[in-house]
C-alpha cells in the first residue's frame, strides 16, 4: 500500500518493538529506526525531555520539528499525562499526508491511549488541538520559513524541541547552522533541544552556536549513540553523568569525530537554498579544508575506531 503525497509515496511499515511506521520513498528513508516507533520516541525524546524536572501542574512548552505521523509528541503527550503536566504544543511540519494515513491504521491507532489520540485526530482535521492536557498548533509548509513566527512568540521560552527531520544526507536544509541556530533561539535557559542524529555536522554546530551538547545513550537500535541532546545550561551535573539514565558525556571517539571532515558544517545563509545546492556547498568547502590540512581524515577516523558505515550516523 502506498499513498502519494506531494509527489511522494509513503508506504506503511511494522517495526520491530509492533509500533507502526512509514517509509519515504521519496527521501529514500524511513520515518523511524528499525527497532521500533515506539521504542525510538521513547528512548529519544520522551526519556532524554526530563519531564520529572517540570513540578505536577506545570505546563511544558513544546516544538516538534517534523511532526510525521505525530508519534513523538503523541508519546510525550501519554507521558505528560503520567506526570500530571500539560503542554503547549507547537508543530512544524512540510504536510499533512503521513499523520493523515497514519490515522486511517488501525495499528497506529490502537498503540495510543485517548489523550494522545484524540489531539492527533483534531490535528489531522483542522491543525489544531485543544483537551485536557494542554493545546497545540501545527504550521504547514517549509519549516524554514514557519520557524520567524516561532521565534516571533516563542523566543527564549521552549521546554523542548524535538527535531525528527530526514537524515541530513537527504534533507540537509533542516541540519544547518542557520536553522540550528533559529531553534537554538527558542530555548528556554534550561530548555532542551533533543534529535535522534548524532552526525558530526550537527553536532559542531550546536557547538558553534554555543549549546552545551552530551549524547543520548544508545539504543532504539542504533549502535554507538541514540542521538543527541544539547541547552544553553548542563543537561546533567557531573555527578550523574556516568550514571544518567538517558544522557551521557560524548566518548573520546565522538569527541575526534568533531575534528574530521564529517563536521564541515550545513549552511544556508538565505534559509532558501535547496538541498543539493546546500550538499555540494559544503563539499567544496570539506575539501578545501581538507586540502589545508585543517580536517583530520574521516575514513582514518573510522579505521581508527574499528567503525563501517552501518555503524550509525557518522556522517
Amino acid at each position: 500500500m502506498t499513498w502519494p503525497g506531494c509527489g511522494a509515496e509513503l508506504s506503511p511499515r511494522i517495526t520491530a518493538d509492533g509500533s507502526f511506521s512509514l517509509f519515504s520513498n521519496r527521501f529514500g528513508e524511513a520515518f523511524h529506526s528499525a527497532a521500533g516507533a515506539l521504542a525510538e520516541a521513547r528512548s529519544t525524546f520522551v526519556g532524554p525531555a526530563g519531564l520529572a524536572r517540570f513540578a505536577p501542574g506545570s505546563t511544558v512548552v513544546v516544538v516538534d520539528v517534523c511532526v510525521g505521523t505525530g508519534s513523538n509528541s503523541a508519546a510525550l503527550l501519554e507521558a505528560a499525562a503520567d506526570h500530571g503536566l500539560s503542554l503547549q504544543w507547537w508543530g512544524l511540519e512540510l504536510e499533512p499526508a503521513p499523520l493523515q494515513l497514519a490515522l486511517t491504521q488501525a495499528h497506529f491507532c490502537t498503540q495510543w491511549r485517548s489523550e494522545a489520540l484524540d489531539p492527533l485526530r483534531q490535528l489531522a482535521q483542522v491543525g489544531a488541538w485543544r483537551s485536557p492536557l494542554g493545546q497545540g498548533q501545527v504550521l504547514w509548509g517549509d519549516a524554514r520559513a514557519q520557524l520567524p513566527l516561532l521565534q516571533q512568540q516563542l523566543a527564549g521560552q521552549v521546554d523542548l524541541v524535538l527535531l525528527d527531520a530526514f537524515s541530513p544526507r537527504h534533507c540537509p536544509e533542516l541540519w544547518t547552522l542557520e536553522f540550528l541556530g533559529g531553534l537554538a533561539q527558542l530555548l528556554a535557559p534550561s530548555g532542551r533541544l533533543l534529535t535522534y542524529c548524532s552526525a558530526a555536522a550537527v553536532r559542531a554546530a550546536l557547538v558553534e552556536l554555543g549549546l552545551v551538547m552530551v549524547a543520548i545513550r544508545s539504543s532504539a537500535g542504533r549502535r554507538w549513540s541514540g542521538g543527541t541532546a544539547a541547552g544553553w545550561a548542563p543537561l546533567m551535573t557531573a555527578d550523574d553523568a556516568a550514571s544518567h539514565p538517558w544522557l551521557r558525556l560524548l566518548s573520546p571517539m565522538e569527541q575526534e569525530h568533531l575534528l574530521t571532515g564529517a563536521a564541515e558544517l550545513y549552511r544556508d545563509p538565505s534559509g532558501e537554498a535547496a538541498a543539493q545546492q546546500i550538499l555540494v556547498a559544503r563539499d567544496q568547502q570539506r575539501q578545501q579544508r581538507a586540502a589545508s590540512g585543517a580536517l583530520l581524515s574521516t575514513s582514518a577516523w573510522r579505521r581508527r575506531w574499528g567503525l563501517d558505515r552501518a555503524a550509525g550516523s557518522a556522517n
